[in-house]
């Protein structure tokens, strides 16, 4: 009895042997074979564990208001003063410097943030048009009029309020128009349009829920 099993147990082995074999062949296989259509898809978050380097992460809601600020203060030096010297009407001024806050932001400030956004969509929120397309070009134009609207009231209201609050009604008091407050005003009242836009949103989202 012990002879038999003495000469079965080479041939078990050799099979466990091959069996072995095969399943690191088929890994070694389906490894050189991979590609984006074959694999398990892998969440942002689950790919950061493995990447090198400097760990500290940028949240992605500062990105969105740098970018969101940067253009419209890039607009206001390059336009409001840029061009303060040529252009002597205010209605003038602010025709231009709407075209100019519009166009920038079909043609940069949402193709930036469409491209730095960790996957397609993820940022869709923080776009008022988030697709691309011809009509979003004017639909722009008349949103930055819009936003530009806000914020000269923004300087107006702010003026006034500085002038009550001061002693003497004199220039000091005067805050004018400059790149780092415009952007921070222009960012500040298109984020609140998109919160509300958002809110607006989940509040149809949810009563369009069965059972409600």
């Amino acid at each position: 009895m012990s002879k038999k099993n003495d000469r079965a147990r080479p041939g078990k082995d050799v099979e466990k042997t091959t069996d072995y074999y095969k399943l690191h062949t088929k890994a070694v296989k389906d490894l050189a074979e991979a590609n984006e259509e074959n694999s398990p898809p892998v969440s942002e978050k689950e790919l950061r564990k493995y990447r090198s380097g400097f760990k500290f992460r940028i949240p992605d809601l500062v990105k969105i208001m740098f970018i969101k600020w940067w253009f419209p203060a890039s607009v206001c030096y390059f336009f409001f003063w840029g061009l303060g010297t040529y252009v002597q009407d205010m209605l003038d001024m602010l025709f231009i410097t709407g075209i100019a806050l519009g166009v920038i932001t079909d043609l940069l400030t949402n193709n930036v943030l469409r491209f730095l956004e960790p996957s397609a969509g993820a940022w869709s929120k923080w776009l008022l048009f988030y697709k691309k397309r011809y009509a979003t070009f004017p639909l722009n134009i008349l949103y930055s009029f819009g936003l530009l609207f806000l914020v000269f009231t923004s300087y107006n209201v702010i003026n006034v309020l500085l002038l009550k609050a001061s002693s003497s009604a004199d220039a000091a008091a005067f805050l004018g128009v400059e790149p780092i407050v415009f952007g921070l005003l222009y960012m500040g009242f298109d984020m609140l349009v998109l919160v509300m836009r958002n809110t607006f949103r989940n509040i149809l989202a949810d009563a369009r829920k069965p059972g409600r």
